[in-house]
């Protein structure tokens, strides 16, 4: 009997996942028609397919910490690439000042202003406020599709698209030393001194990240070279399938990660680089096409777990007022007012000022650097990091997903 119950819920889960990705073929031109992201349909499903179904496997991420870390991995690293590989502007510090202020002073303003908030006015001991403040910091790539650029080679000159869309592929690694700060202070229960923080600077946030840079370009210059280089100036095999993406954001982020450097930014550079190169060539659609596919399928079943999880996973049952309070003041305050201290000075007119500062969707990646986080230690507040975390994504979802494409329709018609 227990044989055929767990047989039962692995096709049910089965027949469920392929809606859901079969879904997303039209799910971009129903959110273009609605002007409502199509994330928010998907979380409705989960609640509604685990509210109904039963037999399902029980989608609570507090018992399922090794596959929510290794999943929302894996959709996030799959995205890095995708974003990377559909940035029309070539880089440079001075092209790429805003998202670099973004990653810079708007991700320190939001870590720093998020742990005083949870210490002083939640409680949270030092450790579990200062990875609350880590958790949200990153613009999260998989769910801001409505923000970003589209594909590449269409170089239409948007600010905002362009800064959002840069600063979800860098954040996404430089909050990680952040992270570690956090296990290191829950590992030391307080009593990290100065010359822990040494080791962390230099372990966590040089190395960590010059491996992680140094990594990303060597794979993105060879890839190039073999790809574009080769094949034009000898008699080597041309090489177009779009599944060549998706196979070197493995292999760049496992090789990155084995060498102890950050895989988030070795991808994202990757793709740069790659990208940087033979800037026209329409091969790189081709990358990106691909590789959006794959992340389109692996958000559908996070959504889809997501939404499950509200109902049946228990992620909100240790939301309370103050927690929800939090979480509304960190999308409607902290962020957006971190965001427009870091544009101060930018010649930009205010309109894209405010919709780059207001819309840093919260999504997959902090729930990676949550799991990720629990995987090497414990915290004390851990369920509420949870519950709070679910909170401001549903919250982030819904206020962002309705008000997006509006948004930057608004933007189009004043830019024009």
């Amino acid at each position: 009997m227990d044989l055929m119950l767990n047989t039962d819920s692995h096709i049910l889960s089965l027949i469920i996942v392929g809606i859901a990705a079969l879904g997303m073929s039209w799910m971009p031109a129903v959110a273009k028609t609605t002007k409502i992201s199509y994330s928010i349909a998907y979380v409705l499903l989960g609640v509604l397919v685990f509210s109904l179904v039963d037999g399902l496997p029980l989608p609570d991420p507090t018992k399922h910490n090794s596959f929510v870390l290794h999943f929302t991995e894996l959709a996030v690293i799959i995205s890095l690439m995708g974003t990377g590989l559909k940035i029309d502007e070539p880089f440079s510090f001075k092209a790429w000042k805003i998202p670099f202020r973004l990653v810079s002073v708007t991700m320190i303003l939001c870590i720093a202003g998020v742990a005083a908030i949870a210490h002083y006015f939640l409680g949270f001991d030092p450790a579990s406020a200062v990875l609350l403040g880590a958790i949200l910091a990153p613009t999260d790539p998989v769910l801001a599709s409505d923000v970003q650029v589209g594909p590449p080679l269409e170089d239409p000159k948007d600010p905002a698209r362009f800064s959002l869309s840069a600063e979800a592929g860098m954040n996404d690694g430089t909050a990680f030393p952040f992270t570690w700060l956090a296990i290191l202070m829950a590992i030391a229960a307080g009593g990290i001194g100065m010359s822990d923080l040494g080791l962390w600077f230099l372990r966590d946030v040089v190395y960590r990240m010059v491996a992680a840079i140094a990594c990303g370009y060597a794979m993105g210059r060879l890839l190039a070279y073999v790809i574009f280089y080769l094949p034009e100036n000898s008699r080597f095999i041309y090489i177009r399938d779009g599944f060549v993406g998706v196979a070197t954001t493995l292999l760049i982020y496992g090789l990155t990660e084995l060498v102890r450097g950050y895989g988030f930014i070795a991808v994202f550079v990757t793709a740069l680089t790659l990208r940087n190169y033979e800037f026209g060539h329409k091969y790189h659609r081709k990358l990106h096409d691909f590789t959006d596919q794959i992340e389109r399928i692996m958000v559908a079943i996070v959504l889809l777990l997501f939404g499950g999880s509200i109902v049946r996973g228990g992620v909100l049952q240790h939301l309370t007022w103050d927690l929800a309070f939090v979480g509304l003041a960190f999308v409607f305050l902290v962020r957006p007012l971190a965001g427009l201290l870091s544009l101060a000075g930018i010649r930009l007119p205010v309109r894209e000022k405010l919709v780059i500062a207001f819309f840093g969707i919260r999504g997959v990646g902090s729930f990676f650097y949550l799991a990720f986080a629990l995987s090497q230690t414990d915290f004390a507040f851990k369920n509420e990091l949870w519950s709070l975390l679910s909170f401001i994504v549903l919250l982030s979802l819904l206020v962002h997903g309705i008000t997006a494409t509006q948004a930057m329709e608004k933007l189009d018609e004043k830019r024009e």
